[in-house]
């Protein structure tokens, strides 16, 4: 089979590898679709701590299963499935408590162990999610990006009530856009961006209104109409938005950081208890896949507004060069791999 390998950052290759076959508790699943990511490129490029070398990247992956390993049934032979990335041990603390997310012992397809830019990956069985007939192959595979607002929404728990404040209108920032409009009906949802075609693709998704805080500082923009979001969600991860956030929130609004920086952010902690805000941090997801499975179902997100481009998988170099230079028309890339 070939696999799309990084050898060291900066080296990609498409090498032949041996068939891998599944063991007990595992399936094999022949690929179709996989979805590019930041975390992708950031792998390839030497900036994620946690990726070791030589690794096949991708955590965002559909296809069908074709063989089965010990204990599992064999009727899942030909179940097209979509792979939830997260392993877990299921027995830690984290776990115990319904967040195998942060698992004490986590294991991430595409970062620790080898993921799904390959004609085939073995994983485990209980990872690999049956997709419904009616989900058409493409809205399968951009599941996992969809399960990142199911969780945060999961902590954020919105209401229609809402103003909601999001920064950043890359594709966790419109992923959520979708699900606060679409699955939780919230009353108004802001994007705010620097990049004014990002702006257009969070109307496309829903958005009530988007600026561009490049020509108009948020707290001004805001200010003018009176707004105190409710909910605030940070998608852009800059060391500076934390505090804003806390300084434009409502009382008692929900503030939830979807990433993070490596640079230290300084916060006044008289804000946060003046106002009593809660804040959440959100990595990866909870046992969401089930979730994002059923808004497909109920036709409450469309993944096609985040589509982009499609790239054969042996394009895959000018696939994530396009991704990572054209932050103004790319959103979503996907690699073909199997029909």
């Amino acid at each position: 089979m070939k696999s799309i390998v990084i050898q060291q950052p900066n080296d990609l290759v498409i090498e032949t590898r041996p068939l891998p076959e599944p063991v007990a508790g595992d399936v094999r699943v022949r690929i179709t679709l996989a979805g590019i990511c930041g975390s992708d490129s950031h792998i390839y490029r030497g900036h994620n701590p946690f990726a070791k070398y030589p690794r096949v990247i991708g955590h965002e992956f559909f296809g069908v299963i074709d063989a089965v390993g010990e204990g599992v049934d064999q009727a899942r032979l030909g179940q097209r499935v979509s792979v939830d990335p997260v392993i877990s041990c299921g027995t830690c603390y984290p776990c115990s408590v319904g967040k195998p997310n942060v698992c004490t012992s986590l294991v991430v397809l595409g970062v620790h162990r080898d993921g799904g830019f390959s004609e085939y990956a073995v994983v485990p069985a209980k990872n690999a999610w049956p997709v419904p007939d009616e989900i058409p192959d493409e809205h399968a595979v951009m599941i996992e990006p969809f399960t990142i607002a199911a969780n945060v929404t999961g902590h954020a728990q919105p209401t229609e009530q809402d103003v909601a404040l999001i920064y950043g209108a890359g594709p966790m920032g419109l992923v959520t856009v979708q699900a606060l409009k679409g699955v939780y009906n919230v009353k108004q949802v802001i994007v705010v961006d620097r990049i004014d075609e990002r702006l257009a693709m969070a109307q496309r998704s829903g958005a009530d209104w988007v600026f561009n805080n490049r020509d108009r500082p948020v707290a001004a923009a805001l200010a003018e109409k009176g707004i105190k979001p409710t909910l605030i969600i940070d998608a852009a991860c800059h060391p500076t938005i934390l505090q804003e956030a806390v300084s434009l929130a409502s009382p008692a609004a929900r503030i939830v950081l979807m990433g993070f920086s490596s640079e230290p952010s300084q916060v006044v902690q008289q804000g946060i208890t003046g106002k009593e805000l809660s804040i959440f941090s959100s990595r990866l997801n909870a046992n969401k896949f089930p979730v994002v499975i059923d808004w497909l179902q109920k036709g409450l997100i469309d993944p096609n507004k985040l589509i982009a481009h499609r790239f054969d998988y042996h394009h895959v170099t000018d696939a994530i060069e396009l991704f990572e230079k054209d932050q103004r028309q790319c959103c979503k890339v996907l690699l073909t791999f199997a029909q």
